[in-house]
Order: structure tokens, then C-alpha cells, then sequence
């Protein structure tokens, strides 16, 4: 696959507190051309070993904006007319299967610990997507997986990989 200067999808972690997970999402952002958007009061510093680690040495191919707040960059990007938004949560009604997925698109994962603000979820309904899951022994799956099922069905989506 060939890098292109202007990454198709965005993946925007808001306060993302396990710098393992921030680590293998750079990694994934790196290996499909990816924007990686950090948002918040972050649970660990970017010069963490961990997160180093986790990335590998893939950090310099990594596209990555930090942000204040979510308002901000919605705010930014919102007048440069981007794609659309889709939230990510277990609480959602929607499968990120019956999203459609269109280059530029931002998806948005919240904190390990409590997911995205309850507020932002019940604003935006018809942009809430959850992976569903087989039954209850399990709450919800690592943020780095889950950040990487999506981003694959969104590519497959928009045949990114012509495969």
C-alpha cells in the first residue's frame, strides 16, 4: 500500500489512559495512513516507554494532532465541511457494521475506564456505533482492537486495499 499525504480516515481517542492501547492504535494509524487525533487530559505522557514501545519505531510515519478538547477539534474541522462523525460505545443501538463509512470520516473512541461523555452519546444517536459482543461474560473489548475493527470495516468500506 502506498502512504498518501492526506490520510482517508481519522481515529480521535479522547483521554486515552493506557499508553499501551495509544501505542498499538499509532501503530495502526501508521500502517493504513491514518490521522491519530489525542484529545484531552491524557492518562500518561508521550514520552512514555510504554507507548514508545507499543508504537514501535513507527512513530515518525504517524500523523498525529493533539487537542485541547473534543469541542475544538470538531470546531475545526466542522467549517473545513470534513466527514462525518461516528461515536463509539457499548451503549449504542447500532452495529459499526450498519455505518456507512466515507473518506474523511472521524471516529471517536472515549477513555478505557468510563467511554465517551453520556451527554456527547445522547446528542449524536444515529452516530453511535458499539461492536457487538456474544454475551455478558464480557463488558467490552480492548480499546486498541476495537479502534482497529472499525478502522478495517471503514477501509473495506471505501476499498481502500482493492483486495
Amino acid at each position: 500500500m502506498t502512504q498518501t499525504p492526506f490520510p482517508t480516515f481519522n481515529i480521535v481517542l479522547v483521554e486515552p489512559e493506557i499508553p499501551p492501547n495509544t501505542g498499538n492504535i499509532a501503530r495502526l494509524c501508521a500502517a493504513t495512513g491514518t490521522n491519530l487525533h489525542l484529545v484531552g487530559k491524557l492518562g500518561f505522557s508521550l514520552d512514555d516507554r510504554y507507548l514508545k514501545r507499543a508504537g514501535l519505531d513507527y512513530w515518525p510515519h504517524v500523523s498525529l494532532h493533539i487537542w485541547d478538547s473534543l469541542e475544538q477539534l470538531h470546531k475545526d474541522f466542522t467549517e473545513s465541511a470534513a466527514g462525518n462523525w461516528w461515536y463509539t460505545s457499548k451503549t449504542a443501538d447500532k452495529s459499526y457494521t450498519q455505518a456507512t463509512f466515507s473518506a474523511g470520516d472521524f471516529i471517536v473512541f472515549g477513555k478505557e475506564t468510563k467511554g465517551l461523555p453520556k451527554q456527547l452519546l445522547a446528542d449524536n444517536p444515529d452516530n453511535c456505533l458499539l461492536i457487538p459482543l456474544a454475551g455478558t461474560a464480557v463488558r467490552s473489548l480492548n480499546l486498541s482492537t476495537s479502534a482497529g475493527i472499525v478502522l478495517y470495516e471503514a477501509l473495506r468500506q471505501v476499498d481502500t486495499f482493492n483486495v
